[in-house]
């Protein structure tokens, strides 16, 4: 029996560039054809073309070819997202699980939601609200090895800084169209470097009647801003737990009420929902 076929349109530049990246398949990419042609593509060669335009996007220079690249890489991923994995849910019911794990930090802090899909621009919107954090410094994901992050933000006073704009790329384009568990790196506050392991656990659909995002569950409190990254927290919350600590009275005043053990999923869950201010309308 013949492998499963699944139809995906190119452009003729975008054929060509098929073409170039596995020649196996000239035969079936219609190359002397000026307009948009459908090209049928097992999974297998689907996945491969995919995996090779990426990387040589990557390294290209070419403004026209890298434009070919991405949209090669698009086409292909959502014929693959719809023939299979998280496609078989969906667009409209579709959920996202994650598990937000901050790293380095004993007892784990951590938080499970549940999100449409959105930009990682927005997903950092998400953690922010569900860990308790405020917003206040700057971020950046590491995913597969390379960065992504708001340019303007990151770019500022930084040389020859690159990075993949989180504004545009969605959660849909760095998971596995399988489904299958996928971790990355989320970075909060580059100098007290709160490092997050961001899980991806599969995707869902929708409850009818539940607003989204949700936070599911999730242990022990965000540690305060600035406290001084895993090993201040370690250092402030053994002071807390000394009266006779010279430093006691002061970060009491500081730091106010503290329960370091103390999180209520509900109450994460309205601050995702009700979001964090808009801060390009301020500007």
């Amino acid at each position: 029996m013949s492998a499963k076929t699944f139809p995906t349109v190119f452009s003729a530049p975008q054929r060509r560039v098929v073409a170039e990246l596995l020649p196996e398949l000239e035969d079936r990419l219609m190359l002397d054809a000026v307009n948009a042609r459908t090209v049928r593509l097992t999974a297998q060669e689907l996945e491969l073309v995919r995996d090779l335009a990426m990387a040589a996007h990557h390294h290209s220079h070419h403004g026209m070819k890298r434009n070919s690249l991405r949209h090669i890489v698009e086409a292909i991923s959502k014929t693959l997202e719809s023939a299979s994995g998280i496609g078989s849910i969906p667009a409209a019911e579709r959920l996202y699980q994650l598990k937000i794990t901050l790293l380095d930090s004993t007892p784990a802090i951590w938080r499970r939601i549940q999100t449409r899909n959105c930009a990682l621009d927005k997903l950092h919107e998400r953690i922010q609200t569900a860990m308790g954090w405020t917003n206040s410094h700057l971020h950046r994901f590491k995913i597969n090895g390379e960065v992504y992050g708001d340019s303007l933000l990151l770019d500022d006073g930084f040389t020859d800084f690159e990075c993949v704009d989180s504004t545009v790329t969605k959660i849909s384009e760095i998971v596995p169209h399988s489904g299958s568990r996928f971790a990355f790196r989320y970075e909060y506050d580059f100098g007290d470097s709160w490092q997050h392991e961001v899980l991806f656990e599969g995707c869902l659909r929708a409850e009818k009647g539940l607003r989204y995002p949700i936070c599911v569950e999730g242990e022990r409190a965000c540690p305060p801003e600035d406290v001084g990254g895993v090993w201040g927290y370690a250092e402030f919350l053994g002071v807390l737990a000394d009266p006779e600590h010279e430093d006691h009275d002061h970060f009491t005043q500081w730091a106010g009420p503290f329960n370091a053990d103390e999180f209520n999923p509900k109450k994460a869950t309205k601050k995702m929902q009700r979001g964090l201010p808009n801060w390009r309308r301020t500007q």
